[in-house]
């Protein structure tokens, strides 16, 4: 018996604030010799959410992956915010992503799933599953980040020079043929190097009524380069070779891989990594940046526009992500 969970994806879309901002003029912003940021991070351009919030990008995303599927917010009844940073602490915010989206009250379930960078995996998963069982006709998954407002520039201008802003959304429906749908995925935990990518204040570890200044110092972000890239190193080819594993694939059978844009460094160690060929691997990171959870379906996005996705294309999504956990998608589209 297939353990495929069958089902498609309908449409998607992405929504990109604003002008290009160069990695030169970030230089000059932070009196950095030019050129400086773009050899340390690979990343030539980003853009970022200037006189914008991020349920707007949500929305802009949205709205286009509704487009490309023929559909109105009246044919979706599951909203799914996966982000790694919401709007508010409380309440989530999917919610207010689907009534900016004009869908009536009780007509939709509303909820975030948040696995930091890799958000929109879990968040697939989760969708798919209840598009399969009949629990809903249409999910969509929008992931929204909005980076630029917490990144480390006094203290790691080569880390906050790597972000960038962005959304992009997906819309899953039901499968039209029997082979189509997620035929394997997986997460793996390594907490052992839980602090090695965070922003430690907006929870409860700290008090901001007892202790502000302890709480101001951790509201930025911070990341352990050099801790994240040995536990990736040491682990991630083997979590690949176990997720082909469960979805009966080869490498060769890999048609095309969609990746979390960490990094142009971080993916050209993917393929040196992996072994998949370069030209298999949609690789967007030096125009966009890292735009966090809204990495892997913009990088979706592109490749379905370019027809580097059509029915029938054996498709990997791939990440990393704070925590630290490796997630993986194995998709036939």
């Amino acid at each position: 018996m297939s353990n495929t969970i069958q089902v498609s994806i309908r449409g998607t879309g992405h929504y990109l604030p604003g002008a290009p901002v160069a990695s030169e003029s970030l230089d000059d912003r932070e009196g950095l010799e030019r050129g400086y940021l773009a050899h340390e991070t690979g990343v030539e351009f980003r853009h970022f959410a200037q006189g914008m919030d991020q349920i707007e990008m949500a929305v802009g995303a949205a709205r286009r992956a509704l487009d490309q599927a023929g559909l109105t917010g009246d044919d979706i009844d599951l909203v799914i915010s996966a982000s790694g940073v919401p709007f508010q602490t409380l309440p989530s915010t999917a919610p207010l992503v689907m009534r900016e989206l004009g869908i009536a009250d009780g007509k939709a379930a509303a909820f975030d799933v948040n696995s930091t960078c890799t958000s929109f995996i879990s968040a697939f998963e989760v969708a798919s599953r209840q598009v399969a069982a009949g629990v809903c006709r249409h999910a969509l998954i929008v992931s929204s980040e909005i980076a630029s407002r917490g990144l480390p520039w006094e203290k790691q201008p080569e880390v906050a020079a790597l972000f960038g802003d962005g959304a992009a959304a997906a819309i899953i429906g039901g499968a039209s043929g029997h082979e189509e749908g997620i035929q394997a995925c997986l997460m793996r935990s390594y907490p052992s190097k839980y602090e090695a990518c965070q922003i430690a204040a907006g929870g409860t570890r700290f008090d901001y009524h007892e202790n502000p200044d302890e709480f101001a110092r951790n509201t930025l972000f911070q990341m352990n380069g050099a801790d994240l890239f040995k536990l990736t190193i040491k682990h991630f080819p083997d979590f690949v070779d176990e997720l082909l594993e469960k979805a009966g694939w080869r490498k060769d059978d890999v048609d095309l891989v969609v990746p979390h844009q960490a990094s142009p460094h971080a993916l050209t160690h993917m393929v040196r990594q992996t072994g998949f060929g370069a030209g298999k691997i949609v690789n967007l990171v030096a125009n966009i940046g890292n735009q966090i959870a809204a990495s892997i379906p913009t990088a979706l996005d592109h490749a379905r526009r370019e027809g580097r996705a059509e029915p029938g294309t054996r498709l990997l999504m791939l990440g990393t992500s704070a925590g630290v956990s490796f997630s993986g998608l194995a998709l036939r589209m």
